[in-house]
């Protein structure tokens, strides 16, 4: 992978922090790649016509709100329930490490201003927060354990880099190529949060049974994981087709497979239980991803609609 360019001034470093974290608040919902547990879940029952409704509005520029004869705005920016320390602006290390992160955020940032230009739309971009261990976060503590976050309360992604290493070692998915990916999976829960999205479906989730709001879950990750391969497609493009190469494609499809609940439920307790699926099977994972890399279009992401994931 040939990931050069600038670096994006929206990383905010607290690996040289001791003790960051403790009591969060505000809104609880992290979208992310952390190893699904056991638990619920089924056949997603009803409410995706809704659903499917408000995500194409949202993608196509308008205001589903207005289009419903409601009020309200498209964007969804939860206030958190108390105020918290902000951490102190640091400068991100020079490592070779940090800077790749720091040019894939910034090559996530450069698509995604032309995508909501072309909405007519202005794209607020997210931070990447590095930490090692735990860190505070608007959505409550973060762990590394968790995997790659990110909080929709702070507009945050959160990222401790020893996750690469379990990405090359325990999900054999070694490069620069499905670390990348990871980052950019993580953005696309940020435009889900933009669009809206987020906010509709975590209201659906209260009204519904832990295996429908499983089933949900499982839309909203593969929508972000179709986003990951739009970025891919438009960086890829913006650099002459020079940035990814067939083996990269590989690489990142391998991970997305890595990270199926089927295949990490096989893994953990010998067994696959379908209904408590919050992230989508390998299969899954890697169709959608396939689908954004190769048409580069977001309207093509509409996990909500689709009668086959």
């Amino acid at each position: 992978m040939q990931m050069d360019g600038d670096e994006s001034g929206n990383i905010e470093d607290r690996r040289g922090e001791d003790g960051y974290f403790g009591g969060g608040g505000g809104y609880g919902g992290m979208g992310g790649l952390p190893i699904p547990a056991g638990g619920g879940g089924g056949i997603f029952k009803g409410g995706l016509g809704f659903v499917a409704f408000i995500v194409i509005a949202l993608i196509f520029g308008a205001d589903p709100f207005a289009l419903l004869g409601g009020g309200g705005t498209s964007s969804y920016a939860p206030a958190p329930t108390q105020t918290t320390r902000t951490a102190p602006r640091q400068q991100p290390a020079g490592d070779a490490e940090t800077q790749f992160v720091s040019r894939v955020l910034k090559s996530t940032e450069d698509v995604w201003n032309g995508i909501f230009r072309d909405l007519g739309r202005q794209y607020r971009e997210p931070r990447l927060v590095l930490y090692r261990d735990a860190t505070r976060t608007e959505c409550g503590v973060g762990q590394s354990a968790m995997g790659p976050f990110y909080c929709p309360a702070d507009q945050r992604v959160y990222l401790d880099l020893a996750f690469f290493d379990d990405l090359a070692r325990r999900f054999h998915s070694p490069g620069q190529f499905p670390q990348a990916y990871v980052i950019a999976h993580e953005v696309g829960h940020h435009v889900q949060n933009l669009l809206g999205i987020s906010a509709k479906t975590e209201q659906m989730k209260e009204r519904m049974s832990k295996r429908d709001a499983n089933a949900l879950s499982v839309r909203v990750e593969l929508q972000a994981d179709c986003f990951a391969g739009v970025w891919a497609n438009r960086a890829d493009a913006a650099r002459g087709g020079r940035m990814i190469d067939d083996r990269d494609v590989e690489q990142a499809l391998a991970a997305a497979s890595a990270i199926g609940d089927d295949r990490l439920q096989r893994q953990s307790q010998g067994r696959i239980v379908p209904d408590s699926f919050t992230h989508g099977s390998s299969a899954q994972r890697m169709r959608w991803f396939r689908i954004g890399l190769e048409t580069g279009d977001p309207r093509k992401c509409d996990t909500f609609s689709a009668k086959q994931l």
